[in-house]
């Protein structure tokens, strides 16, 4: 047999290490591609001169562009057959990555756990991001539910992953030489600073896009993500086109410059749900949360935790859990991750 199914839950073994094919080039097309398909404004992706001006050589790709490809590696070895991506935790951005710079994926599967109607199971992997020079751009974990191929196959034991519910500022990866001793506010976008957001403090971001069919396609198309939940319509009992997380994720990450524009670079990810599906004709909105806040050992760089919320239409301001303590239908991402800002 030469064609791939896709692995199934009792396929995978604990600490097994995955190399994933293929590994990726990136152009200035895919990346003048990503800022079409999202409104991503941010100064330190958009402009080589911003970027030179904060001690780095040229305009690093968008940090979730480069968790995209990364992310699109592993799915045919991870989540081929997956019923949902369930979560994040302790992810962290190691170096920007440029233009030119050639990605691949590996990842261990360091948990698993079969679900208790016999027919699925959850898989708990690390991913590894790596560049040309075998350095590691990014790292992850992420737990997927996988569909069993037989139900009669016998579970591995039982074995999940201790995951630290938030990365401290003391692990975090500063880019070298970032500084942000000349950063130019009026080219940003806006004027606030680490001291000009308070914990507690919710932004919302005023703007909405709706989702149009082609485009999530187009994207998913473009991470080559081939997960079947996001290409066929008779996989889904309700004949619809689950919408690839990570688009979500993104098209939140691009509304929050209202009000984040100086939020440059994502340095880690401490948690992240994608509560509800998202659907083509989905209008999304987003809000966000400062959690924390820190000063880092780069000159004039700080990092804001933040909670990011991406809703539907006719969502709630600000809401996100009703009594029961589950998320409400209309939230679609609950994403917590850290950001540097000028202080």
């Amino acid at each position: 047999m030469k064609t791939n199914p896709g692995r199934f839950f009792e396929d995978y073994r604990l600490g097994e290490t995955i190399h994933h094919a293929v590994p990726r080039t990136i152009s200035g097309g895919e990346r003048a591609l990503y800022h079409a398909l999202y409104p991503a404004r941010h100064a330190v992706y958009s402009s080589d001169e911003f970027a030179h001006g904060l001690g780095l050589s040229t305009a690093p790709v968008d940090d979730l562009m480069a968790f995209h490809i990364v992310f699109g590696k592993t799915v045919p070895d991870i989540s081929l057959n997956a019923i949902a991506n369930l979560g994040y935790a302790e992810g962290r951005w190691m170096q920007p990555v440029h233009v030119g710079d050639t990605l691949r994926s590996e990842s261990t599967v360091i948990g698993l756990k079969e679900n208790s109607n016999g027919k699925s199971g959850v898989v708990y992997v690390r991913t590894k991001g790596l560049n040309q020079r075998d350095e590691v751009v990014l790292e992850y974990v992420r737990w997927v539910m996988v569909r069993k191929n037989r139900p009669d196959a016998p579970a591995p034991g039982a074995a999940v992953p201790q995951l630290a519910p938030v990365v401290v500022p003391e692990a975090f990866v500063i880019p070298r030489r970032l500084h942000f001793t000349r950063y130019d506010f009026q080219l940003a976008g806006e004027p606030h600073r680490l001291g000009d957001y308070e914990i507690g403090e919710k932004i919302d971001h005023v703007d909405g896009v709706t989702i149009e069919e082609a485009e999530h396609m187009m994207a998913t198309r473009l991470w080559q993500n081939t997960a079947k939940v996001h290409f066929d319509a008779t996989f889904r009992e309700d004949g619809r086109r689950l919408i690839y997380g990570g688009h979500v994720i993104s098209l939140a990450r691009a509304l929050s410059f209202n009000g984040l524009a100086n939020a440059q670079m994502i340095v880690a990810l401490n948690a992240g749900t994608h509560a509800n599906p998202c659907f083509a004709g989905d209008t999304v909105r987003a809000w966000s949360e400062v959690l924390d806040k820190s000063e880092t050992s780069a000159p004039g760089v700080g990092a804001l935790r933040l909670r990011l919320v991406a809703v539907k239409h006719g969502a709630p301001q600000f809401a996100l859990k009703g009594a029961d303590g589950k998320y409400l239908p209309e939230v679609l991402l609950d994403l917590d991750y850290w950001a540097l800002v000028p202080v």
